[in-house]
C-alpha cells in the first residue's frame, strides 16, 4: 500500500494531473480521495527536516564553498572570478480557493497578495542552484505579487553572505539578475547595455553566461515536474510539493536519471523589483551598501575583463 502511495504522488509531481490515478487506470487505479491523501503524505514525508535538509543544503563551511566556487570558475568568462551560485526566481501557479478539504491551515496572506503581475495566483519561488544543476537552496513561501529583492532581503542566505563579506571573506558572491539589490556579495548586470567589445560589455556577457545556469535548472525543474508548470494547479499544500518536487530533482541529479526531452517552456516569469535604480534612498541619504556593491563590481571588471 505505502509503495502505492508513493507511485501516485510522483505520478501527480510529473504530470500535474489529479486525475490520472483514479478509477480506471490500470496501473494504480484509486479513488480521487487517494490520489489526494497520497500527495499529500508523501509530500509531507519529503518536507521532514531529516528528509529535507539531507538533500537541499547551502554550504555550511569553506570547504563546501570552495568546492562550488571552484566548479562555477569552469564556466563561461567567468574562469578568472569568484562566482558562487546563481539565482534566481520563478513563479508557479497555484489554485486558490481555501476551503479545500485538504488544506492543512489558513493562509498566511489575503488571496489578492497571491496575483502576480500577469493577473494569474502564484506562489513567487526563489532558487539557488550549483553548477552541477542540483538546488541548494528553496524558499517557496511567498505569495506571487511578492518582490524578488523582498524574498532576498529576508533569506538566511542573504544573512551568511552579508557575514561573510562582514568578516573580510569577500570572495564570495552569488550572480542574480537585475531584479535583486545590487550588492557586494551579490553581483547584477549592469544596467545599460554597454558598447560592445569594451569591458564592461564582457562582464555582462560573463554573467549572462554563468547565469544561464539557473534558467536551465528552472527548466529542468518544470520538465519533471510537470505540476510546476503555470498551466497546472496546485490544490493543496502547494508550497510544501513545491518542496518535494525540488528534493526529488537532487535526487535525480544525484544518481544520473537521464533529462527529459526538451520541450517549449514559457519564459521564467520575473517579478522584477526595484533593482539598481536609485543610490540614494528615500530620506536622500546614500545607500552605503549599493555603493558598496557598485565599487564591487567596477573593481571586478577593471580587474578581470579588460584585455
Amino acid at each position: 500500500m505505502e509503495n502505492a502511495k508513493v507511485l501516485t504522488a510522483l505520478r501527480f509531481y510529473a504530470s500535474g494531473s489529479y486525475q490520472f490515478d483514479v478509477g480506471a487506470n490500470s496501473y494504480i487505479g484509486v479513488s480521487q480521495p487517494s490520489v489526494s491523501r497520497s500527495i499529500e503524505e508523501v509530500t509531507l514525508a519529503l518536507n521532514r527536516p531529516e528528509i529535507f535538509n539531507q538533500w537541499v543544503r547551502f554550504p555550511n563551511n569553506f570547504e563546501e564553498l570552495n568546492a562550488i566556487r571552484l566548479r562555477y570558475s569552469r564556466i563561461g568568462s567567468f574562469n578568472t572570478m569568484n562566482s558562487l551560485e546563481s539565482l534566481d526566481a520563478s513563479t508557479v501557479h497555484m489554485w486558490l480557493f481555501f476551503r479545500q478539504k485538504l488544506m492543512t491551515q489558513s493562509p498566511v496572506y489575503p488571496e489578492h497578495l497571491y496575483v502576480n503581475r500577469k493577473g494569474y495566483h502564484s506562489i513567487n519561488v526563489q532558487l539557488i542552484a550549483d553548477s552541477n544543476l542540483k538546488i541548494i537552496n528553496v524558499c517557496a513561501r511567498y505569495p506571487g505579487s511578492t518582490n524578488d529583492a523582498f524574498i532576498w532581503m529576508n533569506s538566511n542566505v542573504q544573512t551568511l553572505l552579508q557575514n561573510l563579506h562582514g568578516a573580510g571573506h569577500n570572495n564570495y558572491f552569488l550572480l542574480g539578475d537585475s531584479g535583486y539589490p545590487l550588492r557586494s556579495w551579490l553581483l547584477t548586470p549592469l544596467e545599460q547595455e554597454p558598447l560592445p567589445n569594451t569591458p564592461e560589455h564582457r562582464y555582462n556577457m560573463a554573467h549572462k553566461s554563468t547565469r544561464s545556469v539557473i534558467e536551465r535548472v528552472n527548466g529542468l525543474l518544470k520538465m519533471r515536474f510537470r505540476c510546476c508548470l503555470k498551466h497546472r494547479v496546485l490544490h493543496y499544500v502547494a508550497c510544501k510539493i513545491i518542496n518535494a518536487c525540488v528534493v526529488l530533482h537532487n535526487l535525480c541529479i544525484e544518481h544520473g536519471v537521464p533529462e527529459p526531452e526538451e520541450e517549449d517552456l514559457d519564459p521564467v516569469d520575473l517579478n522584477l523589483g526595484v533593482g539598481n535604480i536609485n543610490i540614494e534612498n528615500e530620506f536622500g541619504r546614500i545607500n552605503i551598501e549599493l555603493a558598496q556593491g557598485r565599487a564591487a563590481r567596477r573593481t571586478l571588471i577593471d580587474q578581470h575583463f579588460r584585455r
